[in-house]
């Protein structure tokens, strides 16, 4: 049977073994932690990123729109113009 100093020295040996397994579990999670921050950083830089090419791609599109409107606008006027040319020239030739 075991004497009481053999069963203290196996208790120390399976404390120590469980301090160093602890230390390296602590170890990978402060590893894991710091990915994580590390990630999180990255993910805030890329949607700042994102808005700003957002923001880049709404004015492009204003831009558009506006370049839009205003070709319409000029249609209308020409389209205008010959309408009243041609009337012009039917009411000059009929009368």
């Amino acid at each position: 049977m075991a004497t009481t100093d053999e069963k203290v020295d196996k208790l120390e040996t399976r404390f120590s073994t469980l301090e160093q397994q602890f230390a390296i579990t602590m170890a990978k999670v402060d590893s894991l932690a710091e990915e994580a921050k590390q990630q999180r950083e990255d993910i805030r830089q890329l949607n700042v990123r994102i808005d700003s090419m957002q923001a880049r791609i709404d004015s492009k599109f204003d831009n558009l729109t506006n370049q839009i409107h205003n070709l319409t606008i000029a249609a209308v006027v020409g389209f205008s113009a010959i309408v009243l040319a041609v009337g012009g020239i039917l009411f000059t030739a009929l009368k």
